[in-house]
């Protein structure tokens, strides 16, 4: 049996939300998002990194082609997030609220969506800040 590794692939986008929760009250998300409320929003820098993970190939002695990862986070995170308003532009977040945790979920359905074998999919990790990090491996 080839061994196992995991491979991973970190990009960085830019993007503004505003956590703002529809089934809460205005006072219910002041209290809960205090300066995340913001009416006009707030931006971040975040950091995604996706890992794999699956047998090496003996082969070509890779897990995937890092290349193809990279494609597929274009599609799933960059062309669809960077430079955006979250929840604005990007049709996920009009009734979900634009958490990290949410954006985690939402990197994993894209990236998943688009791998020949959605099995390999093994984490998402998204830093909002250098303090604030989520990770996400689809449970």
């Amino acid at each position: 049996m080839p061994p196992i590794a995991y491979i991973t692939r970190k990009e960085t986008l830019s993007a503004c939300h505003r956590l703002h929760s529809l089934t809460l009250s205005d006072e219910e998300n002041k209290r809960i998002f205090s300066k995340c409320n913001n009416p006009n929003g707030h931006g971040h820098n975040y950091t995604v990194e996706v890992t794999l993970k699956g047998p090496i190939d003996p082969d070509n002695g890779m897990v995937a082609n890092i290349a193809d990862l990279k494609k597929y986070m274009q599609v799933a995170i960059m062309d669809t997030m960077d430079h955006k308003n979250l929840d604005k532009d990007v049709p996920y977040f009009k009734d979900v609220v634009s958490t990290t945790e949410n954006v985690a979920v939402f990197i994993w359905q894209g990236i998943k969506a688009q791998l020949p074998d959605p099995s390999m999919l093994y984490e998402v990790k998204v830093y909002e800040t250098d303090k604030n990090i989520v990770i996400y491996r689809g449970e």
